[in-house]
């Protein structure tokens, strides 16, 4: 049996792949769970040229992601924050402060793809992980210092 994949399926393939499986496992696991549509002859041609439509937006998001790691790479950013004896930060650097920090540098980034090595306490220069996909991680450095009382 032929299937269209409507999203990914761990070790059978990616959502907008046409692949063939064992009447029983596209009958009564792909399908019920609509997870992918049977391929018909009638509908062959729709299918394709969704999965050209996919594959299109896909490049589309490689080439955005990729100038998005050129404009990231050794971005530098300076974070300001009350500091005990002139080292030791209130609290520690978070995700969300680092995103709004490379916000304001024109470069949007969620907080959740903002990684820390370990926990920002102390003031510092530091490299931080910005995950936009698993083989693009540019890092960015940050400066922390005391902020001026």
């Amino acid at each position: 049996m032929k299937v269209y994949l409507l999203k990914n399926v761990e070790k059978i393939g990616v959502a907008g792949e046409i692949i063939s499986v064992a009447d029983g496992y596209g009958a009564n696991y792909l399908i019920p769970l609509k997870l992918g549509v049977q391929i018909t002859p009638e509908n062959l041609a729709f299918y394709e040229k969704k999965k050209k439509t996919i594959e299109h937006r896909k490049e589309v998001i490689a080439t955005e992601t990729s100038m998005l790691a050129d404009k990231i790479k050794n971005t530098q950013i300076t974070l300001k924050r009350k500091m005990a004896n002139g080292h030791k930060l209130f609290g520690s650097v978070s995700d969300k402060e680092i995103a709004e920090l490379l916000a304001q540098k024109d470069i949007h980034v969620s907080k959740n793809q903002v990684i820390f090595d370990k926990r920002i306490t102390e003031k510092g220069n530091y490299e931080i992980t910005v995950k936009l996909s698993n083989r693009l991680q540019p890092k960015i450095k940050l400066t922390v210092t005391p902020e001026a009382e």
